[in-house]
């Protein structure tokens, strides 16, 4: 298993924040490799038209094919924002730094060799880092962007609820929610996940967790001093709209507005922190809403999700009577 070795400082500095790169990866991760269903709509939409992107691009292609291991993702594509919440351009201000010397030595990390058009592309316009960069802005403009406002509520949503937990449990509940793999050891350690890498040292280091649309935990860092554990916001596609009065008149409005917001799948954490209400009423009107046959769950990792059955999609999407 991989670990980070932490100290106080390294804990009373770390923050909670949003990266639109990682979102970025995380949804070209998402684009490229077997989803969970609750991702399967957004990758429907989009799948032909990033498939067709890159087979116009065969440099875009060789990177991808060259880019994503099983536990490894070339460095280049990871790196940790300097600060929270950045806009993209900023975060890809590092990448487009690079020479094609450092982004062929990244990809030589997770894959070897490397596709002949990756080592013959020396002193062309563009380098290799702005065929990366062109191709994040690619996804991100297309696949991300229209639905950025809504998903960095989503984000946003998810951090206060972390922070509010880190007040109340310390970082032993923090970590256990991030993820299945995720937890405190003690005595300043960390795991992170189960890949056998060496323990990482971030005793007096910056650490950031990044709440992304992502399928499972990743560490990155951009050293010597920054580092970063992405892990999957609850909520993912979850919807902000609110219940027809039909709806609410038949199930009451709490209960009609947990309805409709598990659209896609949500955790009791994030209703908590999206609606205002209590645990304990969220916890009532989800007991009441999956016995009556509205709602499914699914136990994921440390959280259990809870989503629209089909007989809860049928009774929100339900037409209203006509009576002309």
């Amino acid at each position: 298993m991989s670990e980070f070795l932490v100290d106080a400082d390294t804990l009373v500095n770390a923050r909670f924040g949003t990266s639109q790169l990682t979102e970025t990866v995380s949804a070209l991760k998402l684009l490229r490799a077997p989803v969970e269903p609750w991702f399967r709509p957004w990758k429907d939409l989009h799948s032909a038209a990033f498939q067709a992107a890159v087979a116009a691009n065969p440099i875009w292609s060789a990177l991808l094919e060259s880019a994503f291991g099983r536990s490894w993702v070339a460095d280049f594509l990871t790196v940790p924002p300097l600060e929270p919440d950045l806009t993209l351009d900023a975060e890809l201000e590092y990448l487009t730094s690079l020479s094609d010397d450092h982004i062929r030595a990244d990809l030589s990390v997770v894959r070897t060799p490397l596709p002949s058009i990756l080592l013959s592309s020396s002193g062309q316009s563009p380098g290799l880092a702005a065929e990366a960069a062109g191709l994040l802005r690619w996804v991100w403009r297309t696949t991300v962007e229209p639905d950025w406002p809504r998903r960095l509520r989503v984000l946003q949503a998810d951090i206060v609820s972390r922070t509010s937990r880190l007040s109340e449990q310390g970082w032993s509940g923090v970590l256990r929610g991030l993820g299945p793999d995720v937890r405190w050891l003690g005595d300043g350690r960390i795991q992170v996940n189960r890949w056998d890498y060496p323990v990482t040292d971030v005793r007096g280091r910056d650490l950031m967790f990044i709440a992304a649309h992502t399928q499972r935990v990743n560490v990155s860092w951009r050293l010597p001093d920054r580092f970063a554990l992405t892990y999957p916001v609850t909520g993912i596609f979850a919807t902000t709209a609110t219940p027809d009065e039909p709806l609410v008149q038949l199930l009451g409005r709490n209960r009609a507005r947990i309805l409709v917001e598990a659209a896609e799948p949500v955790s009791t954490t994030l209703l908590v922190a999206t609606t205002g209400l209590s645990l304990g009423t969220i916890s009532d009107h989800l007991r009441v809403l999956t016995d009556a046959g509205l709602l499914e769950r699914r136990r994921s990792g440390r959280s259990v999700l809870y989503w629209q059955s089909d007989t809860g999609r049928r009774v929100v999407r339900r037409p209203a009577p006509n009576r002309s």
